[in-house]
């Protein structure tokens, strides 16, 4: 069995390297159904995995350039303190209510992702740092959503940098990662207290993230920003249907009506997609002909 875990693990790092994040959502179900351990020790033993491996995994990014320090050091200082403020808002919360809401809002966070902007906006350039307020304002509110749903770091982080910050993909996987081992480290302080680790285990699973990481780091700096904004944001569409599909309860599932908005949905979205395609291009864009472009003429 031990095998398997380390086999799986191997994934834990890979997700953090090409993505940013993963590593949570990964970690917990492996050492919760293949190592066997229970839900606290596991979420603890994963917050000292994922913490070590981002740190592994931003080596490699930052002798890439792909981290901004000054960027990821205020947004992770920020976002704990909103994560100390959402954690104890989420004691007067129901734990059902807080995971479906967390699945609703990776979902919307997918689409945004995988939405291809006919005017989007240019990337910051690689050396430029987002405005402090900026990052305080950011930092706090994912810090919170954090706090409240006890996961998703990577999750909230990275569209957080590239959506609302105009970081470039890359750069926002690596910065991302600072950010995460910084909460990670935080949290597991807070669980130490209260929680035996079993460190063998955790080092074990510590090593197979690592060298994931280290693949998944390289893999990030040669894939196009598009296709790691698509691949991301289906990623995040797989785990919020997941989370959904163990929240909601079985008459939720069985019932006609949610199958039949499902399909007007995606009934839906496909012929939008098909309307938009459709669509000529506007004049100045990539493929578009230009302004002053001259009409064909027919060949006699």
């Amino acid at each position: 069995m031990i095998t398997f875990v380390l086999a799986a693990s191997v994934l834990i790092g890979v997700s953090l390297g090409i993505l940013g994040g993963g590593g949570s959502i990964l970690t917990v179900p492996i050492l919760v159904y293949l190592a066997g351990q229970e839900s606290k020790e596991a979420i603890a033993t994963s917050l000292f995995v994922v913490g070590v491996t981002s740190l592994f995994g931003l080596i490699t990014h930052a002798r890439a350039g792909r981290v901004r320090w000054r960027t990821g050091l205020i947004f992770g200082g920020v976002s704990m303190i909103g994560a100390y403020g959402g954690g104890r808002l989420a004691e007067y919360i129901p734990g059902t209510v807080l995971l479906i809401a967390f699945a609703l809002m990776m979902l919307a966070t997918a689409v945004a992702m995988l939405r291809k902007s006919r005017k989007e906006r240019p990337a910051k350039p690689a050396h430029a740092e987002l405005p402090v307020a900026h990052m305080v304002v950011e930092g706090l509110l994912v810090g919170a959503i954090t706090g409240l749903v006890g996961s998703g770091g990577g999750f909230l982080v990275v569209p957080a940098l590239a959506l609302l910050g105009g970081l470039p993909m890359s750069v926002a996987v690596g910065t991302s990662l600072l950010v995460i081992a910084m909460k990670s480290f935080s949290g597991l302080a807070g669980h130490l207290a209260g929680v035996q680790i079993d460190w063998n285990l955790a080092l074990a699973v510590t090593g197979a993230a690592i060298v994931g990481s280290l693949i998944g780091s390289r893999f990030a700096g040669r894939i196009p920003q598009d296709t790691l904004r698509k691949a991301f944001g289906w990623f995040v569409v797989v785990m919020g249907v997941f989370v959904l599909s163990q929240q909601m309860p079985h008459a939720f599932w069985a019932s006609p009506l949610t199958w039949a908005g499902a399909g007007v949905v995606v009934v839906a979205a496909v012929v939008w997609g098909a309307v938009r395609a459709r669509r000529p291009a506007p004049a100045g864009t990539p493929g578009a002909p230009p302004l002053d472009a001259p009409e064909p003429t027919a060949r006699v």
